[in-house]
């Protein structure tokens, strides 16, 4: 076992900032999966699809951009702002990962949905475009939130850490 992989480390269970090619992966699995069900399915007899989702997620979308903005500023201590609880960022943090995740699927299945709907010429899958396109949007818009919550959540480096050594440590008298 590597230093890095002991049980006694205690990095070994730290939690990082989302990784865009697990976006990516999780999007085109998605897209793959919603292409091959809706080729498979008689599309006719399928129902309209909803606009549900649609603004469920753009509600998402905001409110997570609106926490980003507020997150951001109590954690930067400006006038006029309450500090945040530290508890908060962490919840919000693990939204955030769990929203972009989700935001990234959902941009997958509703592109090859899009995509599917573009070249199929029935009268339902024009009525369906909308609903589709709009749907890829707001999923992305999701995720764009989502990262940008994550990263307001982040803790500004202090002016001493760049000239601390990466071993040291502070004690209310000066480093170890």
């Amino acid at each position: 076992m590597s230093p890095a992989q002991s049980p006694r480390d205690p990095d070994r269970f730290r939690m990082g900032p989302t990784r865009i090619s697990t976006l990516v992966v999780a999007a085109l699995a998605a897209a793959a999966v919603a292409w091959l069900l809706i080729s498979r399915l008689y599309y006719d007899v399928a129902p309209d699809l909803p606009w549900l989702p649609v603004v469920t997620l753009a509600g998402l979308a905001v409110l997570e951009a609106y926490a980003a903005v507020n997150t951001r500023g109590r954690i930067e201590r400006r006038p006029g702002r309450e500090p945040v609880n530290p508890l908060l960022v962490a919840r919000f943090v693990v939204l955030a990962k769990a929203s972009a995740l989700a935001g990234a699927i959902f941009a997958g299945f509703y592109a090859g949905l899009t995509g599917w709907l573009l070249i199929e010429r029935t009268e339902a899958a024009v009525g369906d475009r909308p609903a589709a396109g709009a749907g890829l949007l707001v999923s992305l818009a999701l995720v764009a939130a989502a990262l940008w919550l994550e990263r307001a959540c982040r803790v500004p480096e202090q002016e001493d850490d760049e000239d601390r050594e990466p071993g040291d440590r502070e004690t209310p008298r000066g480093r170890l």
